[in-house]
């Protein structure tokens, strides 16, 4: 399906965004993307396109404005700033409340990399609004004190050949006080980017965000 371009005020900026809205979705996902990605990331439009297959709605948007990506190519210390980051989905999360096309459905935001970090800040300060997170070869552990604040149901995706970010994941699922689970893709590298791998992280998505973004539903956190 086509999406639609969109800008969203988020953290006092005008954020480029492209909103796909299948017929009857159930829930929308806000794609947070990492280190010196946007929202033309490959990988993750492929992600988005399973998951609008499966009647979700998607949001994928920059985080950074274009003269923020200037410098961050430079420096690459924007990428890095979580607060930023999620003071952006924050907003992001709140505009798609206030939306007509979107506002009662359920939010989930998929994070990676940096941006599973603020995905995960952004669900701590939203509780009522984000219904589920999942992370994709994510830093969650650069989320610190927000960890046992998140109350949406988390799933962590890591690949089993990254064996740094495994160590970080499993660190950061320890400090989770929600519903909570950890998948190690086996062979799968930082990208996914071997034959089925990232098909096989949209599967895992798009089951956990069917699982808990039922319109108006809230179910009880427990660990898993």
């Amino acid at each position: 399906m086509e999406n639609t371009p969109v800008r969203v005020p988020a953290g006092g900026v005008m954020l480029d965004g492209d909103l796909g809205n299948p017929a009857g979705a159930r829930g929308v996902v806000v794609f947070a993307h990492g280190s010196g990605s946007s929202r033309f990331s490959r990988r993750n439009r492929h992600v988005a396109s399973i998951l609008q297959a499966r009647g979700l709605a998607t949001l994928l948007v920059d985080l950074l404005t274009v003269e923020e990506e200037a410098v961050d190519l430079r420096t690459a210390e924007v990428r890095f700033d979580i607060d930023l980051l999620a003071r952006r989905v924050v907003g992001i999360v709140d505009w798609l409340g206030g939306e007509t096309v979107t506002a009662g459905l359920g939010i989930g935001i998929f994070g990676a990399s940096t941006g599973a970090a603020a995905a995960l800040v952004a669900a701590a300060e939203r509780p009522e609004a984000v219904k589920a997170v999942v992370s994709r070869g994510g830093r969650p552990d650069l989320a610190g004190g927000a960890l046992p604040q998140v109350k949406a149901p988390t799933l962590l995706i890591v690949g089993g050949a990254d064996t740094l970010v495994i160590d970080l994941n499993q660190q950061a699922f320890e400090d989770l006080r929600c519903e909570r689970q950890i998948v190690i893709v086996p062979r799968a590298t930082h990208l996914f980017e071997e034959p089925g791998a990232l098909d096989q992280v949209a599967d895992l998505a798009g089951h956990w965000f069917e699982a808990h973004m039922a319109p108006g539903e809230r179910r009880m956190a427990r660990a898993s």
